[in-house]
């Protein structure tokens, strides 16, 4: 029988949830030998609200933006070496742009089985709520979507597994 999941899509934006999502991802592969695709998408909507909202110069802004690319760089190689620590290979991908919008185009670019994210933060206000890109990109995708919690369980799962 064929596996069910061949393909992984999993969203890493820069917070421990993410990193537990990658891992959580890599377990899953491993078991299913089912390819990985990591995805961290630099908020450009973010730093041009700022501009237009007089919080940010146009210079700053772009400071901004280059701290954020840097970020994404070293949180893809995280990733990329945790699946490598596991004998599993992590294609990464940095994409610019609004978050959801990218999830949701790459999910229809590459059809992932499942997009795997980690869990969404607590909503605090109105305005979190309408912001929440993973949380946006988990109603809008076209395939099924894993929200993965609970650190302690998943990190010893990670820790267990035999490269």
């Amino acid at each position: 029988m064929d596996s069910l999941i061949k393909k992984l899509l999993v969203y890493v934006d820069g917070s421990e949830e993410s990193v537990t999502a990658a891992q959580y991802a890599i377990c899953l592969a491993k078991i299913s030998n089912a390819e990985i695709t990591a995805l961290y998408v630099v908020n450009t909507r973010a730093a041009e609200d700022l501009v237009k909202a007089n919080i940010f110069l146009k210079s700053e802004e772009e400071e901004y933006t280059r701290d954020i690319e840097a970020d994404a760089e070293r949180y893809l190689n995280h990733v990329r070496n945790l699946g490598l620590q596991k004998g599993i290979t992590i294609v990464t991908k940095k994409k610019r742009g609004t978050p959801f919008l990218e999830i949701k185009n790459e999910v229809v670019q590459e059809k992932p089985d499942l997009l795997i994210l980690g869990e969404l933060s607590k909503i605090r206000s109105r305005r979190d709520e309408f912001y929440n890109e993973a949380e946006r990109a988990m109603r809008n995708v076209g395939c099924s979507v894993l929200i993965v919690k609970d650190e302690e369980t998943v990190w010893a799962h990670f820790e267990n597994l035999t490269p």
